[in-house]
């Protein structure tokens, strides 16, 4: 990452026009704050190499030196426009709401950890400690709830192609980080790109998740199933969760560290 002044920080592999505009938000996010901003972080797909525009979201952590109604409101306005940039909500957060939660969420702030750029202010991962001696817990149940909530979601889509098809992408993006807390289960070296993860998991479990890599490719727009081939894409993704769960509920916990 090439500094190129407290506003202008480029990404790797991001559009330009992806970089201009969050140089742009970083600037007004600054002007709204003021001091209370102490950092404004990216991570997720931009900072991974995966970022789609027009498919892809910027998800933005915003470290505040309080955080009322007061604070919030005062993104609202932004937020209003922002929101059609792909910038979703950003997470709030306090320095000791942060170490708070690393405790309670590790699997996610470990990828953010993992995978996060500074846009201004400070980093406040450098020296922080995510423990990862309850990943397994995390994984298996952040797995459970997937599958019930697919379930419950192709209900409410009626079980059209339509439906489905918005669905799987976006119950893969949220599968994803659990596959990387599968792979620091089993020892792996960290991966960026999500369909390596897939295979690799795949691989080191012995599971055929095909499933699960055409649901990725469905949301990266590499596939467009016909009408005959999205129940069946749905089944085989489903049942490639299920067994991924079975798998690592099997798995050892990691040794507190």
């Amino acid at each position: 990452m090439k500094n190129m002044g407290a506003t202008e920080r480029v990404i790797e592999g991001l559009p330009d026009e992806t970089q201009k505009l969050l140089q742009t938000y970083v600037k007004e996010v600054k002007e709204v704050f003021g001091d209370h901003l102490e950092g404004l972080l990216l991570y997720g797909s931009a900072v991974r190499g995966e970022f789609l525009r027009g498919r892809s979201n910027l998800n933005i952590l915003l470290l505040v030196s309080s955080c009322d109604s007061t604070v919030l409101k005062q993104y609202s306005a932004l937020h209003r426009r922002w929101s059609k940039e792909q910038i979703v909500v950003p997470l709030f957060l306090t320095e000791e709401e942060l170490r708070m939660s690393v405790a309670v969420f590790p699997l996610e702030f470990k990828e953010i950890q993992e995978y996060h750029r500074v846009l201004d202010g400070r980093d406040p991962f450098i020296g922080l400690h995510v423990k990862t001696d309850r990943l397994r817990e995390a994984v298996v149940q952040g797995l459970t709830s997937h599958i019930v909530r697919l379930r419950q979601r192709y209900v409410e889509g009626g079980g059209t192609d339509e439906a489905t098809t918005i669905l799987l992408p976006l119950s893969i993006t949220s599968t994803i980080p659990l596959l990387r807390g599968v792979r620091r289960l089993l020892g792996r070296p960290p991966l960026s790109h999500s369909d390596a993860v897939i295979s690799d998991v795949g691989e080191q479990l012995n599971l055929d998740l095909q499933g699960l890599l055409d649901a990725w490719l469905l949301k990266r727009g590499q596939i467009s199933p016909g009408p005959r081939e999205v129940p069946r894409l749905f089944d085989r993704y489903l049942q490639a969760t299920i067994l991924v769960t079975r798998a690592v509920e099997q798995l050892p916990q990691l040794e507190p560290r």
